[in-house]
C-alpha cells in the first residue's frame, strides 16, 4: 500500500514540477493584461493541481461555512497546516487573495515568479518594525480596492494535532485599518502533511467562521478569539488527532474551549 502512494505521489509531483515550469511562461505572457484577467490566468495552476491532488492521490475536500463570506473586504485567518490551503484558497475564494509572506518566495524560480507578478506582500522579516508599516500600507491599499488579505497567524505549517503560538500581525491590520477577520479551520496536513513527500487520500475539510469585528478590540484580544475559534473547530473536523489532548485554553482570558 505503501508504495503504491509513493507512485502516485510521485506522478503527482513531476506533473506538479512540469505544470510549474509551463505556467510560469503563461504567467510572464499574461504579465501585461489587466489584474483580473492576470490573476485568473495565474489562479488556473492553482486549479490544476488542486483538481491533480484529487485525480491522481485522492485528496478531495469539503468546505463549512461558505455563507459566512462576507461581500466585504476582509482578513482571513487561517490554521496552516500544509501548502496545499494556500494552493486552495487563492482557486476557490470569491474574491482575489492578497498573501502576506517571506520576500524570499519570489526568489524561487518559476513559482516565485508567478506570484511576484500577483499584488501579493512580500515582506522582509529581517526589518521588523518597518516590515509590518509595510504590511498595513499595502494592506489597506487592497482591502480598499475590494481584496482580501489571507495571512497564517501561526507563520509556519504546524503538524496535525499541535498548535503554533499565533502572532498578532494580522489582527493588528485588522485593528488598524477597521476590517473584519474570518478564521479558518483546515486540517490537510492529514492527507498532505508537512515535509511529507507522500500524499494520503482522504477528505479534507475547511471550515469557514462568522466575520469578527475589531471594534473594541486590541490586537491581543482579536489574537485570542481567532485563535480560541479555530483550536476549538479543529477538535471538531479533526476530532482524533485531539483525542487525548485536554480542550484548548485561551491564555489571556483563561477560558477553556472544548
Amino acid at each position: 500500500m505503501r508504495f503504491i502512494l509513493f507512485l502516485r505521489s510521485l506522478l503527482f509531483f513531476v506533473l506538479m514540477t512540469v505544470l510549474t515550469v509551463i505556467w510560469a511562461a503563461v504567467c510572464l505572457l499574461a504579465a501585461p493584461l489587466p489584474y483580473a484577467k492576470r490573476y485568473y490566468w495565474t489562479s488556473r495552476w492553482n486549479v490544476a493541481v488542486i483538481w491533480m491532488a484529487k485525480a491522481i492521490c485522492g485528496i478531495r475536500y469539503r468546505v463549512k461555512g461558505l455563507e459566512n463570506l462576507p461581500d466585504a473586504p476582509v482578513i482571513l485567518l487561517s490554521k496552516h497546516q500544509s501548502a496545499w490551503e494556500t494552493i486552495f484558497y487563492l482557486m476557490y475564494m470569491p474574491r482575489p487573495l492578497v498573501y502576506v509572506f517571506k520576500k524570499e518566495l519570489t526568489y524561487v524560480p518559476f513559482f516565485g515568479w508567478g506570484i511576484a507578478l500577483l499584488r501579493m506582500i512580500p515582506i522582509d522579516r529581517s526589518k521588523g518594525r518597518d516590515a509590518f508599516a509595510q504590511v498595513v500600507e499595502h494592506g489597506r491599499k487592497r482591502l480598499a480596492d475590494g481584496q482580501w488579505v489571507i495571512m497564517f497567524p501561526e507563520g509556519t505549517r504546524i503538524p496535525v494535532g499541535q498548535k503554533g503560538k499565533y502572532k498578532h500581525g494580522g489582527a493588528r491590520l485588522a485593528v488598524e485599518t477597521g476590517t473584519a477577520v474570518v478564521p479558518i479551520a483546515v486540517n490537510a496536513g492529514e492527507c498532505w502533511p508537512k515535509n511529507s513527500f507522500i500524499k494520503r487520500p482522504g477528505v479534507i475539510t475547511v471550515s469557514i467562521g462568522a466575520p469578527i469585528s475589531p471594534e473594541g478590540l486590541d490586537a491581543a484580544d482579536l489574537t485570542l478569539q481567532v485563535e480560541n475559534w479555530i483550536e476549538s473547530e479543529m477538535r471538531v473536523i479533526s476530532p482524533a488527532a485531539y483525542r487525548n489532548q485536554a480542550g484548548h485554553v485561551g491564555k489571556r482570558s483563561g477560558r477553556k474551549v472544548s
